[in-house]
Order: C-alpha cells, then sequence, then structure tokens
C-alpha cells in the first residue's frame, strides 16, 4: 500500500486544493479624498458580492498560502513579483522554467504560521498590506485564525478572493477562471495589456492542441494527488470536478472518476479504484519531491490497468491548477494521450 503524508499536513489546504476564487473586496484606502488617483484609476472590481476600489496599483502585497501558486504564479506571469512583501505560496515544482525558483525567492514576511498553515491575524496586519490575495473566502475567516476584510478594509488594505472561491466550491472551475484571475489582476495593476497578451498566447497554444486531438477516443485518465490523504479511504486524493476535467477534455481525455463524487475530490477504496479500466495517470505533485516515484509505485500496485500495461503516466504541479500556465497541462497531457498527433 502507498504511505499517505499525514492529514495535518494537508488540513489547511485541503479545502482550497481544488479551489479557486472569486475576487476582490471591497475596502477605501487610507488616501484621503482630496489625494489625486494615480493615471489609470480609480479602477473597481466586482465580485464575490462586492465592489472593490483601487486609487492606484496595490504596493505591499500580501499572498496567502491556502494550498495554492495560482495567485503568486499570476503575479510573476504578469511582472508584478516586486510588489509582493510576503507570500505563502509553493508546490516546490512547476511546469515553467525558473517559476518554482522564483517564488522561493520571494520574500515571506518571516511569518510564523497558525495551525492552518497560514498568516495569522496579528502578523497579517502587522505586514501593512494594502491588498491581500486569498484562494477562497477560507483565507479571510476569523474561525481560521486569519484577518478577515473587515479588519484588512479598517488598516487600509483591500482583500481579493480567486475565481470560485467565494463558495469555496470549485468543482465547477474551468479555464475560463483562470483567465479571469488574470484579467482581475490586470486591472487592478493596470497591467490589462500584459493580462490579454498572456491569455491570447494560452487560448491559440490549447486551440491548436485540442484540433489536434479531435476526432481521437478519449482515454479514461486518473487524476491524482501524489502522496496526500484527506479523506478516511485508502485513495482520497483523486480528482474527480473542477479545472482538471476541462483541461482533459481539451487534451483529448476523459476523467475516470468524475462520476464518483459530486466535489471536486473522490475518497474511494482500493477495490473501487481498481475496478476503473484506467488508460492513464496524471500524477498531481503538491510539495512532493518525487511525484514520479509515487506514479511508478501505484501503476505497480494495479497491473491490470491498460496504464500500467503501457507505462503511461504524466506528472505535473502548478500547471493544471488555477494559474496562468493551464495550456502547459493541456499539453502535455494530450503528448501523453495522443503521441501520434504531434
Amino acid at each position: 500500500m502507498l504511505t499517505k503524508r499525514p492529514v495535518a499536513v494537508v488540513l489547511a489546504g485541503a479545502l482550497c486544493l481544488a479551489t479557486a476564487a472569486c475576487g476582490a473586496s471591497s475596502s477605501p484606502t487610507a488616501e484621503t479624498a482630496a489625494e489625486a488617483n494615480a493615471p489609470g484609476y480609480p479602477v473597481s472590481i466586482k465580485n464575490c458580492g462586492q465592489t472593490t476600489t483601487y486609487t492606484k496599483a496595490p504596493s505591499r502585497v500580501v499572498v496567502m498560502n491556502g494550498a495554492s501558486v495560482a495567485e503568486v504564479s499570476a503575479l510573476l506571469a504578469l511582472g508584478l513579483g516586486d510588489r509582493i512583501v510576503a507570500n505563502g505560496q509553493s508546490y516546490g515544482m512547476s511546469e515553467v522554467t525558473g517559476r518554482a525558483k522564483a517564488i522561493k525567492a520571494l520574500p515571506t514576511g518571516d511569518i510564523e504560521l497558525n495551525d492552518a498553515y497560514d498568516i495569522p491575524r496579528e502578523a497579517m496586519l502587522g505586514l501593512s498590506p494594502d491588498l491581500v490575495l486569498s484562494t477562497t473566502s477560507y483565507g479571510f475567516d476569523s474561525k481560521n485564525g486569519f484577518a478577515t476584510r473587515d479588519d484588512l478594509k479598517a488598516v487600509g488594505a483591500n482583500s481579493y478572493i480567486s475565481p470560485q472561491g467565494c463558495d469555496q466550491d470549485t468543482s465547477r472551475m474551468t479555464v475560463a477562471d483562470s483567465y479571469q484571475l488574470l484579467r482581475d489582476l490586470g486591472k487592478i495593476f493596470h497591467v490589462s495589456d500584459r493580462a490579454e497578451k498572456l491569455i491570447a498566447a494560452s487560448q491559440k497554444k490549447i486551440s491548436d492542441v485540442s484540433a489536434k486531438v479531435k476526432g481521437e477516443k478519449a482515454p479514461n485518465v486518473m487524476v491524482v494527488f501524489s502522496n496526500m490523504s484527506m479523506g478516511g479511504n485508502d485513495f482520497s486524493s483523486i480528482a474527480a470536478n473542477g479545472i482538471w476535467n476541462d483541461i482533459l477534455t481539451r487534451a483529448g481525455g476523459s476523467n475516470a472518476f468524475s462520476a464518483a463524487s459530486k466535489t471536486s475530490f473522490a475518497d474511494l477504496s482500493k477495490e473501487k479504484v481498481a475496478a476503473e479500466p484506467v488508460d492513464a495517470l496524471v500524477v498531481i505533485s503538491y510539495n512532493d519531491p518525487n511525484p514520479a516515484a509515487y506514479a511508478r509505485e501505484l501503476l505497480k500496485e494495479f497491473p491490470q490497468w491498460p496504464a500500467a500495461k503501457n507505462k503511461r503516466y504524466t506528472v505535473l504541479s502548478d500547471s493544471i491548477y488555477l494559474g496562468p500556465s493551464n495550456d502547459l497541462a493541456v499539453d502535455k497531457i494530450a503528448r501523453m494521450l495522443h503521441p501520434d498527433a504531434f
């Protein structure tokens, strides 16, 4: 039986792993009405039932953990890394050359994280942020020991929850939500031209890949998190519904376990997993130093799978989540599933 990392390691992130976000939160800044807006401002963002108005580009950004790298990766892709004063996000690897190293080099604020593995209220307020990004509303819940959006508003800081994060249900997330995240950040920081260029390039690459695999039979793909336990069964970190299904479809595949749960994740016994004819395996790494080894062990555990007989698997990290690099996941999965199309 494969050894899983303890539940405690991902307790804070289990809720957010598949989640996306939902927008920016309203908060007046410390500036007085007499002060002039910066060129291109004010900018207002509607999200999660609130409207946030920005009178200038944020310069002291805090990125909460949330078991995500969507927000920090989007900021880096937009050339905004210098605005970050504290970053809590990291997967330890990336499909984008240099990104993991760039994330590791960002300031962390020297914060001692709370039991939810994220930035506690007092430490957050001590950072004097003007914008705080959270993958879901979980990151602004006082019950979790975090500063609320009202707490931040009181000190002149805006807050933003990424797409689908309002109700923390990421089962409906698609690639379009990644584009919405880029567009919102583009507006907030007055770099919409950069955001639109990234979106257009991603759309073109995905379209080109999808065209190559159109009409091909869609293999059954198991998407699972490497060495991670989030439930009571042997396999509790199987991706069932969410952005990965949109990516699989665009890559010419189908999620083998999408019907196993109505939520983002399926929590299944070994017997149920063994009964599914898995044609290919996608292992998602979240700070696992050797996800490929986990993939090989899994194929060895289920030798009856077509995936095991053909040794068909691939490893991904940030590109299959909400974020700026979904086109890389589509391309890599498509090449695994339909090598003759390339």
